[in-house]
């Protein structure tokens, strides 16, 4: 087993090193549309949030407030009116957290198995939530029963919805897509490109496809087009020699169309599909990067490090692992994809 080349050093991207971070792992980040305001929940049982504030390229943030779950919670989404939090992992709930408001969490959303993925649909006024029971349930929040219970083939282990697109990868390989204006039926389903399991999705800025990414250290680039099908390609990434990583999260910059990965090398990276190219590559972090995310202009990625489970549970020890939460301002020349020489704009 190689080493991390930065190891003794937990920050080697000088990047800003969030306060009172949880006391286990982080299993999903996810910034607020209308503010900075950065939620993480955790192995921990919390859901917390900071407030992040921007001067220039400086940030920093401040705690803001916290919630508990009975189990450790693992994914969350805001509302789009920035007001709201849901959260959902192993206790089968979901929770709606009226955090600017002060107000307590209520549980608004059942499954029969833990809930992995949740996304709200402003378009629709729903949540969707997507769970190791098989199923994809869609939630009117003030109705106490599901308005659709959508059947998937395997368990869910990643969604990505940009309203109509939604893609649900599954075990097995399976990546179904939805069509959001007939949420009750398949759009599609697709084998993965990709000859392992699936960790993360994300819907092209456009909708006109999507990333798949594995534990084998590759990422799919798919259109859904069957007129597109020419301009599909996988690539490899977080490898390092005969190492090969998961890629745990796809995040595009909401401004520039390029897109980040982060992975259990300990490494997150920046990309331009179009051109095919990688724009930066950053310093790999001692511990695995299990998720990411931007914020809503682009001017910064949230990260973080800690174990992310690939060695499995009795090689982690909460009491003596460390997990730290990192804050980046992404340089434009890093995000922003550079001119193709010669190039007439097509490819």
């Amino acid at each position: 087993m190689s080493t991390f080349s930065s190891l003794g050093n937990h920050n080697p991207n000088k990047s800003y090193e969030v306060p009172q971070p949880p006391s286990d792992s982080v299993s999903s980040l996810s910034f607020s549309p209308k503010a900075n305001h950065l939620v993480a929940t955790s192995w921990d049982n919390q859901v917390r949030c900071w407030e992040v504030v921007q001067s220039g390229t400086n940030v920093s943030a401040t705690p803001k407030a916290f919630i508990s779950h009975d189990q450790p919670v693992l994914c969350s989404t805001w509302k789009d009116d920035g007001t709201t939090v849901f959260s959902g992992g192993c206790d089968k709930q979901v929770k709606m957290w009226p955090l600017l408001s002060g107000g307590q969490p209520i549980t608004v959303a059942m499954h029969d198995a833990p809930i992995k993925e949740m996304a709200w649909i402003p378009e629709m006024n729903v949540l969707v939530t997507g769970s190791w029971d098989k199923t994809l349930r869609y939630w009117d929040t003030r109705q106490p029963n599901p308005v659709h219970t959508q059947l998937l083939p395997e368990r869910c282990y990643a969604l990505t919805a940009r309203h109509p697109l939604m893609v649900v990868g599954t075990a097995d390989r399976n990546l179904i897509v939805f069509n959001l204006q007939n949420p009750q039926t398949e759009f599609k389903r697709i084998m993965s490109p990709l000859k392992y399991q699936t960790r993360c999705v994300e819907a092209f800025p456009d909708k006109q496809g999507f990333l798949v990414g594995s534990i084998e250290g590759r990422v799919g680039v798919h259109h859904l087009d069957d007129s597109q099908q020419s301009k599909n390609f996988t690539f490899k990434c977080h490898r390092e020699g005969t190492e090969i990583y998961s890629v745990n999260s796809l995040n595009f910059h909401p401004v520039h169309g390029t897109f980040a990965t982060a992975g259990s090398d300990g490494a997150f990276n920046f990309w331009d599909k179009d051109s095919k190219q990688r724009l930066k590559a950053m310093s790999r972090c001692p511990q695995p990067i299990p998720c990411s995310t931007f914020n809503s202009d682009g001017s910064i990625f949230a990260y973080t490090s800690c174990y992310d489970w690939s060695k499995g549970a009795e090689n982690h020890n909460p009491a003596t692992a460390k997990t730290y939460i990192f804050l980046h301002s992404p340089q434009e020349s890093e995000v922003k994809a550079k001119p193709r020489v010669g190039s007439t704009g097509r490819r």
